[in-house]
């Protein structure tokens, strides 16, 4: 049997915005787990790969003191540890996953005037980001003080806790609510992949490669679509000179009377009617659209 420490760890979010699209992430890596009954951990059945299940704060903690391997958690969660000021985990953002996008801004009341990052002098901000506001803050040359909440940070201004906020932002439809408008937008935050330190030659290692593989795979098709067509050997090339951004296009030569060819090609961009329109006003006929469902390159 396999000892235990030889078997892959990933943490992801028990429960929020990021834990079923990471559970799908992983399903679609082919990542299948028989979850225990205290459902904190899951043990891998596919691959010798295991998931515990954990609060998003904890995980770059428990990367950093070797209890996992990898873990799904927001950019803003990563990069705010990260700039603790002792003991600060170390991280590596491996791959960006393209789901639980949102920002990180500072936002006023909607009847200041605002005029740049002078403006926050000497005042409060109430944040969950004190490392990434007081960084922020450092970097602009501004002096304010930073108040720490942990929840219900867009009613301090109402509560008198603090005059502005520093906080997540998605559409804006909470801020609105609270009469706040956004002034600055500190990071660009989503679901993040990251991992620390794993020795070379370490069985560990191989897995990590084979997961990052299949991770880079699935993200790759979100976007794929296959697009087959034919083309008179007159038009291939003004026809392939119009092909979305994609790989190498295989061209066939068909059977029959004249040169004929069938075309097919995994395209990375979305391929709607305007594009299959020009394409055909350019020669090609019988055009698919396919989804991908799986690629490995």
């Amino acid at each position: 049997m396999t000892r235990p420490r030889d078997r892959l760890r990933i943490a992801i979010q028990k429960s929020g915005r990021l834990s079923e699209k990471s559970q799908e992430l992983l399903a679609s890596c082919g990542l299948k787990f028989r979850q225990s009954r205290d459902k904190l951990f899951c043990f891998g059945e596919t691959l010798p790969v295991d998931l515990l299940l954990v609060r998003d704060d904890d995980i770059p903690g428990l990367i950093h003191q070797g209890v996992c391997e990898l873990g799904i958690v927001g950019r803003n969660v990563a990069r705010e540890q990260t700039l603790a000021p002792s003991d600060a985990p170390v991280l590596e953002e491996l791959r960006d996953l393209g789901f639980g996008r949102c920002r990180l801004s500072i936002a006023v009341p909607q009847e200041d005037d605002y005029t740049g990052p002078e403006t926050l002098a000497g005042r409060r901000i109430a944040t969950s980001y004190p490392n990434l506001l007081g960084d922020w803050l450092r970097r602009h040359g501004v002096s304010a003080e930073i108040v720490v909440l942990n929840g219900s940070v867009e009613i301090a201004p109402r509560l008198g806790t603090a005059e502005l906020i520093c906080d997540l932002v998605s559409t804006g439809g909470t801020l609105a609510a609270n009469q706040l408008k956004e002034v600055e937008n500190i990071l660009d935050s989503q679901a993040v992949l990251v991992g620390g330190a794993v020795e070379p030659g370490d069985e560990r290692a191989d897995l990590r490669e084979l997961l990052l593989r299949r991770v880079d795979g699935v993200i790759r098709v979100r976007e794929s679509k296959l697009l087959m067509f034919q083309v008179g050997g007159a038009d291939l090339d003004a026809v392939l000179a119009l092909l979305p951004r994609g790989g190498e296009p295989m061209v066939a030569m068909l059977a029959g009377e004249g040169p004929r060819h069938a075309v097919q090609v995994v395209c990375h961009e979305p391929v709607g009617w305007p594009q299959l329109e020009n394409l055909k006003k350019a020669g090609a006929s019988q055009l698919l659209v396919l989804p991908v469902e799986q690629m490995l390159q």
